[in-house]
């Protein structure tokens, strides 16, 4: 699986290690912010105070507020794909599958079942709104869907899946249970929606299995 290069990197690796250490503070703490207050609820001025950092240092690294908008989907985006590794690698069985969707769930019990997915979330507040956001976070959905893609099609390679089956469509049908699944389960503060929903599609993915 190939791992996209993030529009920003050329920038990051000019930073000296002081200045990305601030960057990434900023970062940080913006994408803490966002997730708690929304990005229309968190300002800049909000920013600057928790991250003990001043506003000229926050329109150097990010140019303004829409620049550090989409530096905080690219940081969810990382630290979503970096918790669920090294099982995102490896979705290239029905338990697997499961196995990865259980622990989600678990996650979300941990935490009440509040606040919601993080890129959800940004996409929820975002897609209509800012042109520049949807696109990076067309970029994090795609990001995240591309290791379902790549089981499922190991799967099929291996012949134990039905070359008939439309490996895209499963792997996409699979990340909107899961975002339609949190969203409900955020709302009614119980994963139960989500773990039905995901399960229904795992059951679907399974029955395509070559028996």
């Amino acid at each position: 699986m190939s791992t996209p290069v993030r529009a920003d990197e050329p920038e990051r690796r000019r930073l000296t290690k002081a200045g990305r250490k601030t960057r990434e503070r900023i970062v940080e703490t913006a994408a803490e912010l966002m997730f708690h207050r929304g990005a229309g609820g968190t300002s800049i001025p909000d920013i600057q105070a928790a991250a003990g950092v001043s506003a000229s240092q926050i329109y150097h690294y990010f140019g303004d507020k829409q620049g550090l908008v989409l530096a905080v989907i690219d940081h969810q985006t990382d630290a979503k794909i970096t918790r669920q590794r090294p099982l995102l690698d490896s979705l290239d069985s029905i338990e697997a599958l499961r196995e990865w969707c259980d622990i989600a769930g678990d996650r979300q019990d941990a935490m009440g079942c509040e606040g919601g997915c993080e890129i959800g979330s940004l996409a929820s507040e975002l897609a209509d709104s800012d042109q520049s956001a949807r696109a990076g976070l067309v970029a994090a959905f795609d990001r995240w869907e591309d290791p379902i893609r790549s089981g499922l099609a190991r799967m099929q390679a291996r012949g134990e899946l039905s070359g008939s089956a439309d490996v895209a469509a499963l792997a996409t049908a699979l990340l909107a249970a899961i975002q339609g699944g949190m969203l409900l389960s955020q709302v009614r503060r119980s994963s139960t929606a989500y773990r039905q929903a995901v399960s229904a599609v795992i059951d679907h993915i399974e029955s395509h299995l070559v028996r």
